[in-house]
């Protein structure tokens, strides 16, 4: 019996995990007690590190489709394959021919996000797709505007924070978003214990809603016109009090005129919150010595996501709580963060480039995946012909599935990087698989940047393979998309760490005779804010505590300016749209989503310990809806939007809002040619057959995934 310590992959939280083994066999997975960040917390997720690795369903060998039909091929073959079909597709009708969607695992997976890049970028399409059109994108697209890049996302100071509002975010389930903070729980039970008040929004009575001080039934998709509203009452009360912001910020006078319209009485009938309680909020708001407000999936998949995701930090920046310990302060990874580069760099812009069909902007390098199926299905120049998917399920996970399997099926070729034959990849020529996360070495690249305590910790690779690392895989596919199939993989790996070293101002030397990933994480952290190297996170297995988090304005700031960009046009321009809403009446009956803690998006329904218990697929409905409609609780409802219908089982709870249906995302699992035996058994219906590609966040094009007007008969 042996023991690893390993950082879970599966989530935000980067947890610290003791995975124990009998030879290659996993015996077992608990909290890692020593870890400097979690301290032995571990999810449902974490805890099926095994089962994962084990699954009999996860692919281990290539893939190429046959008259119809997948059969098992050698590596070179496999790459043969996609030489031959991918490269007459460039060579004939150009790079945006060829669409790329890369999906929420890969950003876990620390090859994909270092190397994937490269490929990516040697392909030259401006067809690129992500997960993140469908959950995170207007968060980006505010934070770009407001300090200059689309990752200096300030994050709550959990563990000195005495007041925190939190708006359409469940993180005792999310373990965190856009926020890396393992056990969430304990955390938000230290703020009440040191006597702080913790304050939800949500139509849904969740997890989180249950363990606040107070908590808001809100109208989903009105979140935009609640935080006006107490960015009015700050003003009005005269209580806006930036305190040392004030000599970094630019558009205070803006944003006041801006809020005018919006006042609690104003808002009260669309949000469903009353007008007094909304002036208390934000006096309690603007009383407490030290507070942030943070908002998250439900107020980004709404129809005025962004809109809301720039007021939450004008919040922040009012009440004087942004860049100060207790409030929301920008995170200092080790590795990695372009907020922290040496040198200036270009200010944030989005729309560099507009889709063929729609004309729906670029923004933080890709385009909305919403419009992925009118690409591929609509004649002329310009056609999408083929298709990558990188650990991604498009036909579970973007808007108006059904649409985009169609389109799946037209196309003239389709690889994907995927352990699993799934609802997306049965539709490829080409699967190529990778290592299991115990088999592959981990830094969290991303999260790191993320998170509500600066730490470092490197996982080596706990288990040898077979398989071909993902970073080989992705230098195997650049070489065929420059047209240099042949290429020497060892020479390709050493220009791209001196062009990292490059980036990072050291010289490649210093990394010695690593290569791959740990070469680059390598000159990644000697070029970072801190005096580390990677052998200082190898003496480390518990991980490195960087301490907390600081303040870094002015430093952190890349506009144009070199200030707080409080009132940018690209963003204000939608506010007279959201002021038409005050006019509107609203929908009697929406959709909204729900997450469980055993499941993150559709990868993770196929593993046995994840689909039991709570982890259902139900439509949730409250009492007075259900006898209004004549609904029974474990019947079975139709559910229609403007965009199709599906049947689903009642779960009838007082947790959710009247007027309010919930329905989990990223189930639907199973159908003709798919190989995932667990998910199957545990199908559940895909709520994105819902979701209408047509309705957006007019600003980034994520897709409308809260607030959907549906009707629920009993079936």
């Amino acid at each position: 019996m042996t023991t690893a310590n390993v950082t879970c992959p599966l989530c935000e939280a980067c947890c610290g995990l003791e995975v124990t083994f009998d030879g290659p066999a996993v015996k077992g997975v608990r909290g890692d007690a020593d870890d400097v960040f979690s301290k032995g917390y571990v999810c449902p997720k974490g805890a099926s590190l095994g089962a994962l690795h084990h699954d009999r369903d996860r692919l281990r060998t290539p893939l190429v489709k046959r008259e119809g039909e997948f059969v098992e091929v050698g590596w070179d073959e496999a790459f043969a394959e996609i030489d031959a079909r991918l490269r007459p597709i460039l060579d004939e009708h150009g790079r945006d021919a060829v669409a790329v969607y890369a999906g929420n695992p890969g950003v876990h997976n620390t090859a994909l996000a270092l190397y994937g890049r490269v490929f990516y970028k040697a392909l030259g399409t401006k067809n690129f797709y992500t997960a993140g059109s469908v959950d995170q994108l207007p968060k980006h697209l505010s934070c770009g505007y407001l300090f200059g890049d689309p990752l200096s996302i300030p994050v709550p100071d959990l563990d000195r924070t005495g007041h925190l509002l939190l708006l359409g975010a469940n993180p005792l389930v999310s373990n965190g978003s856009l926020m890396t903070a393992p056990d969430t729980r304990g955390r938000l039970r230290a703020i009440q214990a040191r006597g702080g008040r913790i304050v939800v929004v949500d139509p849904k009575r969740t997890r989180t809603a249950e363990l606040a001080d107070e908590h808001h039934w809100i109208r989903p998709g009105t979140d935009a016109l609640l935080l006006f509203a107490l960015v009015n009452v700050l003003f009005a009360e005269n209580r806006v009090a930036p305190g040392h912001l004030a000599e970094h910020v630019n558009g205070l006078g803006e944003v006041r005129e801006l809020a005018r319209p919006f006042t609690p009485d104003a808002v009260a009938g669309h949000t469903g919150i009353e007008a007094a309680e909304i002036r208390r909020m934000a006096l309690d708001l603007a009383d407490a010595e030290r507070a942030a407000v943070y908002g998250r999936i439900g107020t980004t998949t709404q129809s005025f996501g962004t809109v809301a995701s720039w007021l939450v930090d004008v919040l922040n920046v009012l009440t004087g709580n942004l860049d100060r310990p207790g409030g929301v302060l920008f995170p200092l990874a080790a590795a990695g963060q372009a907020n922290s580069a040496h040198g200036k760099r270009r200010p944030f812009t989005a729309g560099r480039w507009r889709t063929r069909v729609r004309g729906l902007p670029e923004v933080f390098g890709e385009v909305p995946v919403a419009t992925l199926a009118d690409e591929i299905l609509t004649p002329g120049d310009g056609r999408v012909r083929a298709l990558v998917t990188v650990s991604g399920n498009p036909a579970l996970s973007a808007p108006n599935g059904e649409r985009l399997a169609e389109a799946l099926g037209r196309l003239d070729f389709q690889l994907s990087l995927d352990v699993y034959l799934n609802e997306t990849t049965r539709h490829a020529d080409v699967i190529l698989p990778g290592p299991s996360p115990l088999e592959r070495p981990h830094y969290d690249v991303t999260f790191y940047q993320l998170a509500v305590r600066n730490v470092a910790n490197w996982t080596p690779a706990a288990l040898g393979t077979a398989l071909p690392q993902e970073w080989e895989t992705m230098l195997r596919l650049t070489a065929i998309v420059t047209g240099q199939p042949a290429a020497e993989l060892s020479a390709m790996d050493d220009f791209v760490a001196a062009e990292v070293a490059r980036r990072s101002g050291v010289d490649s030397a210093l990394a010695g005779d690593r290569t791959g990933p740990a070469r680059l994480i390598d000159l990644m952290l000697r070029g970072g804010p801190y005096d580390l190297a990677l052998a200082d996170l190898e003496a480390a297995p518990h991980g490195v505590d960087l301490g907390p988090l600081r303040p870094r304005v002015p430093g952190v700031l890349n506009t144009a300016s070199g200030r707080i960009e409080l009132a940018p046009e690209p963003i204000t321009s939608d506010v007279p749209r959201l002021a038409a809403e005050l006019g509107a009446t609203p929908s009697p009956l929406v959709l909204i989503g729900r997450r469980h803690l055993s499941s993150n998006n559709s990868w993770m329904h196929n593993l046995e310990p994840l689909v039991r218990g709570s982890n259902t697929c139900t439509v949730q409905v409250h009492p007075d809806d259900a006898r209004r409609l004549g609904l029974t609780d474990g019947g079975l409802a139709n559910v229609g939007s403007a965009a199709g219908k599906i049947a689903v089982p009642v779960e009838v709870t007082e947790k959710i809002r009247p007027g309010v249906v919930s329905i989990p995302h990223g189930w639907g699992h199973g159908g003709d040619g798919t190989r995932t035996r667990v998910a199957a058994a545990h199908a559940g219906v895909n709520t994105n057959l819902l979701t209408d590609e047509t309705r957006l966040d007019a600003l980034s094009g994520t897709a409308v995934l809260n607030g959907i007007p549906v009707e629920v008969t009993p079936a």
